[in-house]
Parts: structure tokens; C-alpha cells; sequence
């Protein structure tokens, strides 16, 4: 698959079919796919002037209420943020005060609900004299061309693509076809989410920039987590927001439009498209009430003069914008954030705690995960199931290794939509729309939390890029942990293994409401029959 966040799939088509299309296109069609879409088309030529973050004066707004966290010299604050409400007044609040640069760094900002009133607020910080530099890797920017370029347009924004489309960008099928005919640049894709504000703050997690990603989609939403950061660890993301931005994986997003063959507007064209495709989208409402942990919003606090935060030790480390199937050899093992976060892992003395929306475990975690149950080390894990999950296709990935894992003693957990819904204030939040996981974080004796952009399965591992922090704090951890309902085994059933040992059955374990099942939890057998069949189509490697 091409994706970890599939539910966007939708604006490529569907996402299984999708994959049988192009594969089809490749075995019977490929010359002629080649000559319809330019897919022969090369990258443009640019000259790059490197350019680095911008840090703002300490009278600067977000500066000075940052600075007024008194956090030690050496350590960074932090603060969850577990309410996808939450978590986007952050942002815009923000934008809304930033004085002297914004760094965007996404998988995907949607043309929405959510998505256009950022782009909206970037422009119009732009318009104060902020520098604003969005990078957004390329896979999803399917039909936002006009609105991209239109916030482009506007003095102090530039806005540059990872690994781009350089074919009929506005083509769903051939932009399929294109990823078809030069699968191995493409198939490579920056999967990372990163926010900084005037080089003070950061937002980092698994959250992309749409709505289900903040619970305001109308059909689909994601259970997911971010942390608010500042302190000595912005600086760390910001160096690595500057190694992407300046890398030779990044275009400017004017050049590849010019490299497919189409004509620049008028800047003063561009911007007045974006600000009709803009204006009609009101800023979210700020939350009244306070988050789970008891602080109040972003927009409320900063008003008040004085955010919340745990003071910690805190790292960063990102995947290099090199990185690419490791059949090629040219990024070594040890440099991927994936090896660091298993080679943390092994320091668990008690007990590992992962949640992780896609997991299918490699040969090195298999082999860590083995060593620590060895050692007498508690494992728990939390996924979603086969019913919710957008990836399906990921979900025999899994089945391939369940065995094995329960075997070794791994608490394995998979998330239900319906079983989150007993849950009263999931069930409200969620509504009628499916609830699925999206966090991805990894728990050190509930010492050490581990929160990033990287799911625990081979794309993340050797495809995609990923970046993520490591923060020291048991306070922190026992705060997520009981934020995300782990303890409380809510809305997940325990894979277990049948008595025999030949297979495994579905446990719903909280005492409101037992049940047993042989088969995946809400699936019906022809679901489960056509991805066994579709499995065969797409190599674990790529899951």
C-alpha cells in the first residue's frame, strides 16, 4: 500500500482497487500509460538557497509566554494533547501570534473543514511579516493545486513538496499510473508531522492537518495524540525541519506545476482564488471547558498569560530525507528512527506499553520484543482490528505473526469502534462516525514516553520517513496512559490463543460487557475472504 493514513485514499480512489488498477496498468499498459500521463517527465531543475530557522526576540508574544514556563536550562516542557479540539486551537492560536516564522512539515493538509482555515491563518500571518515555510509530501495534494498556489502567492510563504507528481497533477488515475511506472522514487514518501512557532514552540505526534485527524469527520475519525513542546528540544526540530526543507527530496511547488506543463497564474490572480476557496471557512471554536488534564485551551491560557507544562528531559531524532528502500543499501540500518526507537525499547525493564494504529513486527522487533519477555518483560500492545482499520490489508500482515507473538507472552489488544462506544464520553464524541486508532506512542516502564509519526510496520521502517521525540517523565506517562483508556482496556478486545495453540479468539475483557469471539470482531466471512485474497497482491514490505 502507499499509505499509513488510507482513510485519504478516497482522494485517489479507493485504495484496494486502486492498487489492482495500477497493477494492471503496469503489466498490460505500461508504454501507453507512459505517453497518456508525461510520466516520463523529469523532476525540474532548481537551485535551492538554503534557508534556516528563525527564532523570535523575546518580547515576541509566543517568546515571551514560553519563557514564562521558567523551564531549567537543559530541559524541555511539555504538554499533552489527547482532544483533537485541543490540539487545532493549539495550532491556530499559534499561527494567530506567531511574530517571526512558522515551519510546517505534513504527510497530508486536506482541502477541508480543518485544513483550509490553517492554510487561511498561515496567509494571513504571512500578511503580518512572518515567514512562513510549508512542506507537505506530495502523495495527497491531489486537486489542491490552485489553493496551494494561491497561499504560495502571497509574500513571506513558500511552499515546497516532497518526492513530487511531476505529471497531470489533477488525475487521480494517472497520478496512479505514474506511481506504477517510477514505483521506486514514489513509492517513497515523508510520513512526518511537525509544527514550530517562531522557533519557541513545536507540536509533534500523529496528527495530519484534516478532520478526521481532530474528530470532525462525518464518517471517519481517528483517536489520536499530540504533545505541545518547548523548551531545549524546539531547537532539535527545527535543525531537522531545515535538513528537509534544504534537501534535494524537496521542490518548490511553483517548479513542479511549471515541470507538468501548466501555466503560473498572476500572483494577484492566485491569491484572489485562494480567498474565495477560503473565506467561506470560520475558525474552529475554541473549547470552553478543560482538557482531560485540566488545562484550558491554548487560546484561553495564552490570553490568561501562562501555559501548562511538565518540565523533562526530551530528544529528537528523524529518519534522513534520504531514506529509501533498503534494497539499495544507501541509509543504513542503524540510522533509521524506527532501529533507535526498538534499541530504546530494549532498555524496558518491567514493562513496554505500544500503540500503534498498523503494526506488523519485523525481524528486529520480533527479536527484542522475544528478548524482553526472555528478561521477564511485561509487553502490551494496541492496535486496531481488522473492522476499523483503514489499512485491512495491514491487518493479515499482523495475522502472519500473532502466533508468534502470543507465544512469547505479548499482550496483544485490537481497538473496536462499537466497543469504544460503550464508552460514554468516546460514544459522544464519535457519534455515529467509526472510531479508529491513530496515536502512535511507546510507553518505558512508564517512565519514558516515546511519541512520534511512526507506526510500527515495515513501511515505516524502510520506506517512509518518520521523525519523533523521547521524553522522560513518569508524570507524563501515567497522564497519556490514563488519557488514552490503556489501563482500562476500553473499547479493545485481547487476542488470545486458543487452548490448542493452532489459532486465536477475540476476548472483550471489561467487566460492563463480555464477550467471545473465533472470528475478527465485527467482520463479516466475505470481508475476511476478499483480503485474504487481495493479500496476495501486495508484499508484506510495503504494508
Amino acid at each position: 500500500m502507499i499509505s499509513n493514513c488510507a482513510d485519504r485514499a478516497l482522494r485517489l480512489g479507493a485504495h484496494l482497487r486502486a492498487w489492482l488498477k495500477f497493477a494492471l496498468a503496469v503489466t498490460f499498459f505500461g508504454a501507453a500509460a507512459a505517453a497518456i500521463t508525461g510520466c516520463a517527465t523529469r523532476l525540474p531543475q532548481v537551485e535551492r538557497t538554503p534557508t534556516s530557522a528563525l527564532v523570535a526576540p523575546p518580547d515576541a508574544p509566543l517568546a515571551r509566554i514560553a519563557s514564562e514556563a521558567h523551564l531549567p536550562a537543559g530541559k524541555a516542557g511539555v504538554w499533552p494533547m489527547l482532544q483533537g479540539s485541543f490540539a487545532l486551537d493549539a495550532r491556530l492560536s499559534m499561527i494567530e501570534n506567531a511574530r517571526t516564522s512558522l515551519d510546517l512539515q505534513y504527510y497530508l493538509i486536506a482541502d477541508d473543514s480543518t485544513g483550509r482555515p490553517i492554510l487561511r491563518a498561515l496567509r494571513d500571518a504571512a500578511l503580518r511579516g512572518v515567514r512562513v515555510r510549508l512542506l507537505v509530501d506530495d502523495l495527497y495534494t491531489n486537486d489542491m493545486d490552485r489553493l496551494l498556489l494561491g497561499l504560495a502567492a502571497t509574500p513571506n510563504i513558500e511552499v515546497r513538496l516532497f518526492n513530487p507528481f511531476v505529471t497531470y497533477r489533477e488525475s487521480s488515475l494517472r497520478r496512479l499510473l505514474a506511481m506504477a511506472l517510477d514505483f521506486k522514487r514514489l513509492n517513497h514518501r515523508m510520513h512526518n508531522k511537525l509544527f514550530i512557532a517562531d522557533g519557541v514552540l513545536a507540536v509533534i505526534g500523529g496528527r495530519n492537518l484534516a478532520d478526521e485527524y481532530f474528530l470532525r469527520g462525518a464518517q471517519n475519525n481517528f483517536i489520536d495524540f499530540d504533545a505541545l513542546l518547548a523548551g531545549t528540544v524546539v531547537p532539535e526540530l527545527s535543525q531537522w525541519f531545515d535538513l528537509y526543507w534544504n534537501s534535494q527530496q524537496v521542490y518548490p511547488l511553483q517548479a513542479v506545476v511549471r515541470a507538468a506543463g501548466r501555466e503560473l497564474e498572476q500572483p494577484e490572480v492566485a491569491r484572489s482564488t485562494f480567498e474565495a476557496l477560503t473565506e467561506a471557512d470560520p475558525r474552529p471554536d475554541v473549547p470552553m471547558a478543560p482538557d482531560f488534564f485540566g488545562a484550558p485551551a491554548f487560546s484561553t491560557a495564552f490570553a490568561k498569560g501562562k501555559l501548562q507544562f511538565i518540565t523533562a528531559e526530551a530528544s529528537a531524532f528523524a529518519d534522513s530525507p534520504n531514506k529509501i528502500d533498503p534494497a539499495n543499501h544507501s541509509i543504513a540500518v542503524d540510522d533509521t528512527l524506527t532501529h533507535r526507537f526498538l534499541q530504546q525499547l530494549s532498555d524496558t525493564r518491567s514493562e513496554a506499553v505500544l500503540l500503534s494504529p498498523y503494526f506488523i513486527p519485523g525481524k528486529e522487533a520480533l527479536e527484542r520484543i522475544a528478548k524482553l519477555r526472555a528478561d521477564g518483560v511485561a509487553v502490551r500492545i494496541v492496535t486496531n482490528s481488522l473492522a476499523i482499520s483503514d489499512e485491512p490489508l495491514v491487518s493479515i500482515g499482523l495475522e502472519r505473526h500473532q502466533i508468534s507473538l502470543l507465544k512469547l507472552g505479548v499482550d496483544l489488544y485490537e481497538m473496536s469502534s462499537n466497543r469504544l462506544k460503550l464508552d460514554t464520553t468516546l460514544k459522544g464524541l464519535l457519534g455515529t462516525t467509526t472510531g479508529r486508532l491513530h496515536a502512535k506512542l511507546g510507553f518505558i516502564d512508564r517512565k519514558v514516553v516515546l511519541i512520534g509519526s511512526m507506526n510500527l510496520d515495515p513501511r515505516s521502517s524502510s520506506i517512509n520517513t518518520e521523525i519523533g521525540v523521547r521524553i522522560d517523565s513518569p508524570r507524563l506517562a501515567d497522564m497519556v496512559l490514563a488519557g488514552m483508556k490503556v489501563d482500562s482496556f476500553t473499547g479493545v478486545y485481547q487476542v488470545k490463543l486458543r487452548p490448542n495453540g493452532a489459532g486465536v479468539r477475540w476476548f472483550a475483557i471489561d467487566a460492563d460487557s463480555p464477550e467471545e469471539l473465533d472470528v475478527d470482531p465485527d467482520t463479516s466471512m466475505w470481508q475476511r475472504m476478499r483480503l485474504l485474497m487481495l493479500s496476495f497482491f501486495v508484499p508484506e514490505s510495503q504494508l
